[in-house]
Formats: structure tokens, sequence, C-alpha cells
């Protein structure tokens, strides 16, 4: 299993970058490579499940997320089905007079699929989209 984690720090309060990240039809603003969010459904936890479109080294896959933990105002975490299989962790707490957000992707690469050189590719590809993700997250919530 691959793990990432990225970081960043967000000049915003943690209510309002956890509002955002709370309302995952706004994760493709952000995130390159997510073509779309769709039937997004409450949860009674006060997550979400939702359809997703991800094109990741021109192939393109689908699956769902389910929010399986959700504190308000320090964390989400989401589990991912079909294309790749995923665990999505953000954490934010307060620093200074921003928001630390951590993003921290574990994912398994269908091996098989892709065969051992791009399963090497696919992880720089992924470690760079986590820097994308990280920058344009910054850039939407310090401009709003």
């Amino acid at each position: 299993m691959e793990s990432i984690t990225k970081r960043t720090t967000i000049k915003a309060p943690v209510e309002k970058v956890f509002s955002y990240l709370d309302d995952p039809t706004r994760w493709p603003d952000f995130w390159p490579s997510l073509v779309e969010v769709y039937g997004v459904q409450p949860l009674t936890s006060g997550g979400h499940v939702r359809g997703w479109t991800y094109k990741m080294a021109g192939l393109r896959l689908e699956g769902t997320s389910e929010d399986v933990e959700r504190v308000p105002n320090e964390r989400i975490v989401s589990k991912t089905h079909g294309g790749i299989e995923s665990v999505l962790t953000w954490t934010l707490r307060p620093e200074g007079d921003g928001t630390e957000v951590a993003l921290t992707t574990e994912y398994t690469i269908p091996v098989p699929v892709l065969g051992r050189i791009g399963e090497a590719v696919l992880a720089k590809l992924n470690d760079h989209e986590g820097d994308a993700i990280m920058e344009n997250l910054k850039a939407l919530l310090e401009s709003q």
C-alpha cells in the first residue's frame, strides 16, 4: 500500500476550511484529476456517500466514496471503492490565524493491470497531484 501526506497552512479559520471540505461537490474545484462528484447523499453520521469519476494517467476510473469518520473542524476520513481502493484522511488544526491542513492518501495500485513500471510512474504522478491539490485548495480558500 502506498501512502502520501501533503500539508499546507491556509489563512482561513478552521470552521471555514472544514465547511468547504465537508462538501464533496466542491472537490473537483481544487482536485485536478477529479472529473466529477455525483449522487451525493448525506449519512446519519453527518458525512456523505457519493459517486466519482477520476482520470489517472489517461484512464477514466469510476467509484464511490463514503465518509467513515467525521469530527467537525478536525477530521474527515473517506474510504473509496472502485478503480483504485484508497483511504483519504483530511486533518485540520488551528495554526496561528489560519488552519494547517493535511491530506493523507493511502492507496493500492492494481499492479497486475499497470505493471511495476506503471506503478512507479503512477506513484510519482500521485505525489505531484497531492502538491497541486494543496496549492489549489489554499488559493481557493484564501481568495474567498
